[in-house]
């Protein structure tokens, strides 16, 4: 088989683009990102498929459109027999592990990767299951205000404990790699929780900025189509004032939580080359969401606009890739047949269609796809609301509600909605034209109500009686750990030692 290098994915929860350097922002100290940049090839148009958590990453995984694999919500489960980059590096001779969250709901938390090194934040089973017949009724398992309102600095959080375990987890698993005997290539996800809401962050990474270091949204007007205020809704901020103080804390803290990420991935590249893989891992930093912090009146994501759907995606692989910078949109369906063809797999034969193309032109300096399609189907919807990326245009539709068009060329913080204006007819006759053999929007509305409906009626009886959780449970065998009798003393450690003696 040709030479095939080793893949190192770092996803960070809830990173929108546009609180990175090298995506113009000057506040962010995120050191080891930006020199991963500067020697790296930087999407500039990179886009998640479906603002939010699970069905990002099912996307992600699986190359396809959420409504193509069921992947509504945060609590849609994610079918077993859907292929994902994980089965196909199998496939084709790689050792494949997640460490750290990928929001897998039902039994199947694998999705292959051969071997998980945590559980997951999040739970794996039907309760966060949206109910679009009873909108009005906010869910008291989803985002509220309490998050902005409460934003500063603590001692320790849930994140914190869970992504510290994600880190060393993956850095041991590196390490085990390097000092075994299994000579595979790996693809490893490593994938953090942070900088995802709340806005909470330890002390020595709150201290890391200063209020007057703090940006301000650059678009504080409350953006009023009619998503944007169903989303006001849902998080309850129609009923909740939002000071300049917290909206200053809740920026520091979440600030503090990117250079946390930072600092991680500072730990994991110096990792990768104490265990001498530097020199043939490619590494890909990406997201599987945005934040709107503030911008246009709202928060968290499930919004098309830029800061919510936009995230980062740098390729680092010196001596392979020069460093440039891609100006043609691309999204994360574009992950999966790259990393195929990075895997030199053979022939692109796919098990199940996919959505997207491969972005090795792209990394050449050859170009990228140009378009993005997304969707969302969760939480604030009442319908499903589609996008469509193209050149310098974004279409936003929704059956319920009036078009969007914006050309962010002239307008990168979408404040002109363009299309109820005579000029832009054509152009969003062609869009909705285009709406109309992509989607039978019809249908889509019909299917999610009905996989709802359903959920809501297993969960509840799934916990009635004897309750078994899917939640992922680490296969840790501490009978094989550290010194036992098993094993002749001077040889397990001359094996853990690496480099090992010649």
């Amino acid at each position: 088989m040709p030479h095939q290098p080793n893949i190192l994915i770092l996803m960070a929860d809830q990173l929108t683009a546009g609180a990175l350097r090298a995506y113009g922002n000057r506040v962010a100290k995120t050191p080891h990102i930006d020199a991963l940049a500067r020697e790296g090839v930087v999407f500039d148009s990179f886009y998640c498929n479906s603002p939010l958590c699970a069905p990002s990453r099912f996307s992600f995984l699986a190359g396809q459109l959420p409504s193509k694999i069921g992947a509504f919500d945060n609590a849609a489960e994610f079918p077993a027999q859907i292929p994902t980059f994980a089965h196909y590096l199998r496939r084709a001779g790689y050792q494949t592990a997640l460490s750290g969250k990928m929001h897998f709901c039902g039994p199947d938390q694998l999705h292959g990767f051969e071997e998980r090194l945590t559980t997951d934040i999040y739970p794996a089973d039907f309760g966060w299951t949206p109910d679009w017949t009873r909108f009005e009724d906010r869910p008291g398992w989803y985002h509220t205000m309490d998050s902005v309102a409460q934003a500063g600095s603590c001692t320790r959080t849930n994140q914190m404990d869970f992504d510290d375990e994600v880190v060393f987890a993956a850095r041991q698993k590196l390490f085990d790699i390097a000092r075994g005997k299994d000579h595979r290539p790996f693809c490893m996800v490593v994938s953090l929780t942070h900088p995802h809401d709340p806005y909470v962050t330890t002390e020595p990474y709150w201290e890391r900025y200063a209020d007057t270091e703090i940006d301000m949204p650059s678009e504080p007007a409350p953006a009023e189509d009619p998503h944007s205020n169903r989303l006001r809704h849902v998080i309850g901020l129609a009923t909740t004032q939002i000071s300049a103080t917290q909206t200053r804390d809740a920026r520091r803290a979440y600030y503090g939580a990117v250079s946390y990420v930072d600092d991680q991935v500072g730990a994991l590249l110096a990792t990768l080359k104490q265990a001498r893989f530097d020199k043939n891992t490619i590494v890909l930093l990406l997201a599987d969401h945005g934040d709107m912090l503030g911008e246009r009146g709202l928060w968290y994501k499930m919004s098309f606009f830029e800061p919510a759907c936009r995230i980062p995606l740098i390729v680092h692989a010196l001596g392979r890739f020069p460093a440039h910078r891609v100006a043609q949109p691309a999204s994360l369906l574009d992950i999966l047949p790259t990393l195929r063809e990075l895997a030199q797999s053979g022939k692109q034969v796919y098990a199940a269609p996919i959505d997207g193309h491969s972005l090795i032109p792209a990394l050449e300096g050859r170009g990228g796809p140009a378009e993005v399609v997304g969707e969302y189907l969760a939480e604030g919807a009442i319908a499903p609301v589609v996008m469509i990326r193209r050149a310098d245009h974004k279409f936003i539709h929704c059956p319920v509600d009036p078009d969007q068009l914006y050309d962010l060329e002239r307008d990168p913080r979408e404040l002109v909605n363009l299309a109820p204006r005579p000029e832009a007819a054509a152009l969003v006759a062609e869009f909705r034209a285009e709406v109309a053999r992509r989607w039978n929007l019809t249908e889509l509305h019909a299917a999610v109500l009905a996989s709802q409906q359903r959920r809501h009626f297993t969960y509840a009886a799934l916990r009635q009686g004897r309750y078994e959780p899917w939640d992922f449970q680490p296969k840790r065998d501490a009978t094989r750990l550290y010194i036992r009798n098993d094993q002749e003393l001077n040889d397990l450690e001359a094996m853990a030692r690496f480099p090992q003696r010649g």
